[in-house]
């Protein structure tokens, strides 16, 4: 019985699921592609050469974009690029075809065209889907979101199967679809990480075994600070514990120059006009308190990553609406502490007063994340 091919498509790789189309491959389980932009492509050949680069059609990032229909855009320009290589895998010989679409429907546009790649129309098809959640400051950016919907709907009409790292997101979606969207968190192997050495103890707020009297370390951890990671309620938090006199360290771990969810740099320019240039920025203006007792290491090598997050005593996820965190998921795999909310995405991984404490959210769903 020949091997299954799986193509997985995604503008970046690794990304969430390069190492899992490695591990088909090398354990001999399929024949599987992944098909990502080119520069990613170059940047991992020694990798293998299932991984093969298709070329959008045009710039899937610029300054003439419709705002209202950026997002389609995008994902109409990533489809279209995607033809060519996906016909070459599409043709060898195999038992089952299984096309894994990771960028937001961004495939459609080719293997619904009946009239052309009829070979792409007969692959079977899973892709993964996501929603934003909360209510968005203004009226343009509602528009922008209600197309990016729509997209998503037609998705998880037009796959064979949807998957989506949980059922708060898949509950997200209008119940006649839900019946075709199943819940997969990606998997972690942690035995394949090596324990990370502690920092020293005279290392100060980076953490580690302390010595009697230190004070704790209280943190947030995410891959960028931005609304949809819960960033702005840690900072009211901490502006708050300092308030009360609480005499802690506090650290914030991620990159504040862009945000991968939400539209906080938008309204951090219409506010400042430019001269305030990212959210944190605008943050530390906002609460003067916590800008003097945050400290921001930005953007870690992965094994500093990991020896700072052992040195921290509790991580506050402090989300409201938002999208699912993987750093959550890591910090709790490691043996992490987390404060977090009893609804959403994070009650679905934490226990109570076993892997980490529940806080009661009483704010009502759909208010703004945020509205300067």
């Amino acid at each position: 019985m020949s091997k299954p091919v799986i193509v997985f498509v995604g503008a970046v790789y690794p990304g969430q699921f390069g190492h899992l189309c490695d591990y088909l491959r090398e354990t001999g389980q399929a024949q599987s592609f992944f098909l990502t932009t080119p520069g990613h492509m170059e940047r991992n050949r020694e990798r293998g050469n299932h991984i093969l680069g298709f070329q959008p059609d045009g710039p899937i990032i610029s300054d003439d974009r419709y705002y209202y229909s950026a997002k389609v855009e995008r994902s109409a320009r990533i489809g279209r690029g995607c033809s060519t290589p996906s016909l070459r895998c599409a043709n060898t010989p195999a038992s089952t075809r299984l096309w894994r679409i990771r960028s937001g429907g961004a495939a459609f546009p080719v293997r619904r065209d009946r009239r052309g790649n009829h070979q792409l129309h007969r692959i079977p098809e899973l892709s993964g889907a996501w929603l934003g959640s909360g209510l968005s400051p203004d009226l343009a950016q509602r528009i922008t979101d209600r197309n990016t919907e729509m997209l998503n709907f037609h998705q998880a009409l037009n796959s064979d199967l949807v998957i989506c790292p949980s059922q708060h997101a898949k509950n997200m979606f209008p119940a006649a679809l839900r019946s075709r969207i199943e819940v997969q968190l990606e998997g972690f192997d942690f035995a394949a990480m090596a324990e990370p050495e502690p920092p020293a103890s005279d290392k100060g707020s980076k953490g580690g075994k302390r010595g009697k009297g230190s004070k704790p370390v209280i943190g947030f951890a995410a891959r960028d600070l931005s609304s949809a990671k819960g960033f702005e309620t840690y900072v009211r938090l901490v502006d708050t514990l300092v308030e009360r006199g609480v005499d802690a360290q506090f650290v914030a771990f991620g990159g504040a120059e862009e945000v991968t969810y939400g539209y906080e740099q938008q309204a951090v320019k219409r506010q400042h006009g430019g001269k305030v240039t990212t959210f944190r920025d605008h943050l530390m203006l906002a609460y003067p308190r916590a800008a003097k007792v945050i400290e921001f290491p930005g953007k870690l090598p992965y094994d500093e990553f990991a020896s700072r997050i052992a040195g921290v005593d509790i991580f506050l996820y402090p989300l409201k609406f938002g999208v699912a965190n993987w750093g959550l998921v890591e910090i709790l795999g490691r043996g992490g502490c987390v404060l977090a909310p009893d609804r959403g995405y994070a009650a679905e991984l934490i226990q109570d007063d076993i892997n980490g404490r529940f806080c009661p959210m009483t704010t009502k769903p759909g208010l703004p994340r945020f509205s300067p």
